[in-house]
């Protein structure tokens, strides 16, 4: 058993050289979409820049970056909107950028947006790689860069961000690093509420080992101190098929949790501070104690209510027949979402993965506020995608290639379309 556990060792993450095409195929997409975006813009006599980096929510964090907290608008109605709301990560990447180069604080944020892209779209291979196999890494990478709002990757927001954060966090949780999965969840606590997903799923693969390896105690008698990393670090192996007929590859699909025990318990002691912190602070300013972040959420009309508001506002799209169309669109497209998260159950995806992905779905479709926002809040959720990438990886290279192409193309239309209409909240 000794031996056993010395010889175990978490694989290293993948090389840049084996993550190129993902890579490649990423920015090729993204450049597509830029590009698109750019003619559109033009045409109507916009500007695609402004657009990706000086709307919505990219506003609000310049002017963190800018001005720090304390910014408000308060509506004819009573609302006010705090800049409060805003975790503060990507605020403080932007400042030391601006502060160290000409980029202004709207360029800094589009800066780090597109570093970051990259750096999600490499986390996702990561994953997608360590679980099933290189070529379903390749496709789950292609098949994030074609989502219908994927433009928003390329935008001055936290999605980009937050998305590579925690596919990074998830891949040092698949591989045993717990201090590293702690440490990229707790940052990703400082980059968006849904943080929380980040922790969730360092803490559940912490804990399911240790209840297990504690029954395994009481079934066989007094605990082995030697015997715990090796029987914690037991691989659940399967194999997947590979496309074009080449030979199966045995794939990890669960937990490697061979580190030591003290790694995995101050790796989630760490996954919570991050989060912990901010909304702490947000507290300790408006006075309102722990809950003050709830207040500010309040402000903007935004909360937690199982989904009830936004199923009222799917219920009332089918008052008229053009809206009914649009209600009967977002049924099925909330109908998919389920059927994806099912279906990785089904394929025993690794239990991080299905409560990251879990929480985010959660807390996206029951948001009680901005239902235009929804599908870029489902933006993070990665893992919803594998079950897609392995059918797209099981076909033929050339109609592989053929249908991402072509959805790339729809999906670049209708991000300028989008960006230039109504855009994300």
């Amino acid at each position: 058993m000794t031996d056993l556990a010395t010889h175990v060792a978490p694989p290293r993450a993948p090389s840049l050289r084996r993550a190129a095409p993902a890579l490649l195929g990423y920015a090729a997409v993204r450049a597509l979409g830029l590009v698109v975006l750019t003619l559109w813009s033009a045409a109507r006599g916009k500007s695609a820049y402004t657009l990706l980096t000086a709307r919505w929510d990219a506003l609000w964090y310049t002017r963190v970056a800018e001005l720090g907290y304390g910014y408000e608008v308060r509506l004819p109605n009573g609302d006010v909107h705090s800049n409060l709301a805003f975790f503060p990560l990507l605020p403080w990447l932007e400042r030391p950028l601006h502060a160290l180069t000409p980029l202004s604080y709207a360029d800094a944020g589009f800066v780090v947006a597109l570093c970051a892209s990259l750096a999600a779209a490499w986390g996702i291979f990561a994953v997608a790689d360590h679980v099933y196999g290189r070529r379903a890494g390749v496709c789950a990478v292609l098949l994030w860069a074609v989502l219908p709002v994927g433009i928003v990757q390329s935008m001055a927001y936290s999605e980009s961000l937050f998305t590579a954060l925690a596919a990074w966090s998830l891949y040092a949780v698949l591989t045993g690093r717990w201090v590293t999965a702690g440490t990229l969840a707790a940052l990703a606590g400082l980059t968006r509420p849904v943080g929380l997903a980040v922790v969730a799923a360092v803490w559940a693969a912490g804990l399911v080992p240790f209840v297990r390896d504690r029954r395994m105690a009481a079934t066989h008698g007094a605990w082995n101190e030697e015997c715990a990393p090796a029987a914690a670090s037991a691989v659940h192996a399967r194999r997947v098929p590979e496309a074009d007929g080449a030979q199966d590859e045995t794939r990890a699909s669960s937990v490697t949790t061979g580190a030591p025990i003290w790694h995995r318990a101050l790796g989630m002691l760490l996954a919570p501070l991050g989060a912990a912190a901010y909304v702490l602070w947000v507290g300790h300013r408006t006075g309102k104690g722990p809950l003050g972040y709830l207040d500010v959420q309040a402000g903007w009309r935004n909360g937690f209510d199982g989904g009830y508001a936004f199923a009222r506002f799917v219920i009332d799209k089918f008052t008229s027949f053009p809206t009914a169309l649009a209600g009967l669109g977002l049924i099925i497209g909330v109908g998919l979402v389920i059927w994806l998260y099912v279906t990785g159950v089904r394929q025993r995806q690794p239990l991080p993965l299905l409560v990251y992905t879990g929480v985010v779905t959660a807390l996206a479709l029951c948001a009680s506020s901005y239902f235009g926002s929804k599908p870029r809040l489902l933006l993070p959720a990665f893992p919803l995608l594998l079950p897609l990438a392995l059918a797209l990886a099981r076909l033929r290279t050339s109609r592989s290639a053929l249908v991402t192409a072509g959805v790339a193309v729809a999906s670049a239309v209708y991000g300028a379309f989008w960006l230039n209409g109504s855009g994300p909240p």
